[in-house]
């Protein structure tokens, strides 16, 4: 966990940059697919990929492993490569993983300890057939200290009582359903990459998941089981692989639809903030991870939907292609009417690495 002096700086730069977006937003022209191109192609440093050209131009583990099978697709398997050679020898330098390195080079974690940091990593070396075997002894360090950490013996599952970092980083949430399958994701990848320990070989996550957070109708967003539909959780476990049963992929897209979270275009986490517990940082970004449509998981959603209903896909798909070029960019998140996030701290930002997902619709 950085310092406070280290946030203070991170954040003062994520300001300073976001109230540039707002007043001088950068536009690209041309069709969708075109802008999209353009995004990537910016977010290519020439050394390693940036989540964004704008308020975050720096690695993050989450992030990357979201966009790697599309950077592949799309033709960058050089600078998938350098970029995790880039990660590896910063993690490596530090001596731990984390969900991002600063424009400078330094490792942390935000807010927290995180838990997806390690599994979308993992996930991404595996993709990428990078070859990480010099480096085995110190992943071997980091999954067992993660296991450690983060996973309760008994279950299999992630801590319910330690409050751990995740895609909701101002969130609050005990084992969510998302984190744990993350967890389900290492343990599945660790199957398949020699000279890794796989401390997880004992545990079924596909009957684990559905017996923990499936309510017969949608995914509970954590262990607390409270009556609301959130969008991670309904995404991850199919968009994951985890669970491949099509009746429970129309029952969770039907409910994404039933609470709104795909109105007006996919994706939100949810579509209230009341029964979510937020750190004190949040009040400064009030809503970002609540009611606001996030466009990280947007194309994920699309991809899962793809499957079981190619007409409603086709709309989605559509929204996404009108909004790309109403806004000349790949927007971060969106308030429901449409219009970029902001709050007096904060601006949406743009030019996201994401927009990799778009162009493998």
């Amino acid at each position: 966990m950085a310092s406070p002096l280290h946030y203070l700086t991170e954040g003062s730069r994520i300001f300073l940059n976001s109230s540039k977006n707002r007043f001088f937003p950068k536009k690209y022209t041309g069709h969708a697919q075109e802008i999209c191109q353009q995004v990537v192609k910016d977010c290519w440093n020439g050394t390693f990929f940036q989540t964004s050209t704008g308020n975050f131009p720096q690695f993050w583990s989450r992030d990357f492993g979201w966009c790697v099978s599309s950077l592949l697709k799309l033709g960058y398997q050089q600078e998938v490569q350098q970029t995790l050679r880039y990660a590896f020898n910063r993690f490596y330098k530090y001596n731990f993983i984390t969900t991002t390195i600063t424009p400078h080079g330094k490792p942390y974690d935000f807010p927290t300890y995180a838990v997806d940091s390690l599994p979308w990593f993992i996930h991404s070396l595996l993709v990428s057939k990078f070859p990480y075997y010099s480096y085995r002894n110190f992943l071997n360090q980091e999954i067992d200290k993660f296991f450690q950490r983060v996973i309760d013996p008994t279950t299999g599952l992630v801590k319910p009582y330690v409050h751990f970092s995740s895609i909701k980083d101002f969130a609050v949430r005990k084992s969510s359903c998302y984190d744990n399958c993350v967890v389900a994701l290492l343990a599945k990848d660790l199957k398949l990459m020699k000279q890794l320990d796989n401390p997880f070989h004992k545990y079924n996550y596909r009957e684990l998941l559905p017996h923990h957070f499936w309510n017969g109708e949608y995914f509970y967003d954590d262990l607390s089981k409270s009556e609301y539909v959130a969008g991670d959780a309904n995404l991850f476990p199919l968009a994951l692989g985890i669970i491949k049963e099509e009746e429970m992929i129309l029952s969770a897209i039907r409910k994404i639809q039933e609470a709104g979270l795909d109105f007006p275009f996919p994706l939100k986490y949810t579509n209230s903030r009341e029964q979510i517990e937020f750190i004190a940082e949040e009040r400064f970004l009030r809503d970002y991870e609540s009611t606001s449509i996030w466009t990280n998981m947007g194309p994920l959603y699309i991809k899962l939907v793809q499957q079981v209903n190619k007409e409603l896909a086709a709309k989605y798909h559509q929204k996404y292609t009108d909004l790309i070029e109403k806004n000349g960019n790949y927007v971060e998140v969106f308030f429901p009417d449409e219009t970029p996030f902001k709050t007096p701290f904060y601006y949406a930002d743009r030019g996201m690495l994401w927009a990799a997902n778009y162009l493998t619709l």
